[in-house]
């Protein structure tokens, strides 16, 4: 096996990302998730370390001046997310490839900083209404918080032509076949492998 590489999986929230990547590490052992900052409240059932390392503002903000991450983003007023470098050193030092479940913003950064070394894919819903729909389905957020959240989507669905590879998450059965056959094309051949490989439900950029 050559030296570790990173699996980028990014989409507006409610696409179906998170399904799709927690899929992936149980079928695959040479995977291993990157675990974001973040400075949200931690929820009900949320373990420290293992669904997020929870930093507090200041905390989240000396490491931002240190240099200590590879992307973050102020998501909303003094709610941060961040991917840290010691992170992905820390997977990397294991032998794993790295796969991250990521807003399309730090998508877009962590590709900039690994170039090749690194795959974006983009989940995408079969259309916007259908994505709406599916938030608004979730009834774990006050209308202000959904109101937010779908504005927020709208923006990052103008993403999707920056990533490698759009995986259209239609037929769940079917996205998750696609995204194994992503992964491990992308790990045995590249992108550049990948992108000779017209099949499935997902298309090239």
């Amino acid at each position: 096996m050559g030296s570790p590489k990173l699996i980028i999986f990014t989409a507006p929230s409610g696409a179906g990302k998170t399904t799709i990547v927690k899929h992936l590490l149980k079928v695959r052992e040479d995977l291993a998730f990157s675990i974001s900052a973040c400075t949200r409240s931690q929820r009900y059932g949320e373990v420290n370390g293992l669904d997020y390392y929870f930093l507090s503002v200041e905390e989240f903000k000396r490491k931002v001046s240190a240099g200590d991450f590879v992307e973050y983003e102020e998501v909303y007023e003094n709610q941060f997310y961040g991917t840290l470098k010691a992170e992905i050193e820390r997977l990397k030092s294991l032998g794993k490839n790295v796969i991250f479940d990521i807003d399309v913003k730090g998508a877009v950064n962590i590709k900039k900083f690994y170039g090749e070394e690194a795959l974006t894919v983009f989940v995408s819903p079969p259309s916007p209404e259908v994505l709406f729909e599916r938030l608004k389905s979730r009834k774990t957020e006050d209308e202000e918080s959904l109101r937010k959240r779908i504005a927020r989507a709208r923006i990052e669905l103008g993403y999707e032509n920056k990533f490698d590879v759009t995986l259209i998450n239609n037929d769940l059965e079917t996205a998750l076949n696609d995204a194994e056959m992503i992964v491990s094309t992308f790990l045995s051949e590249g992108v550049e492998g990948l992108k000779k490989n017209r099949y499935g439900n997902f298309n090239h950029q």
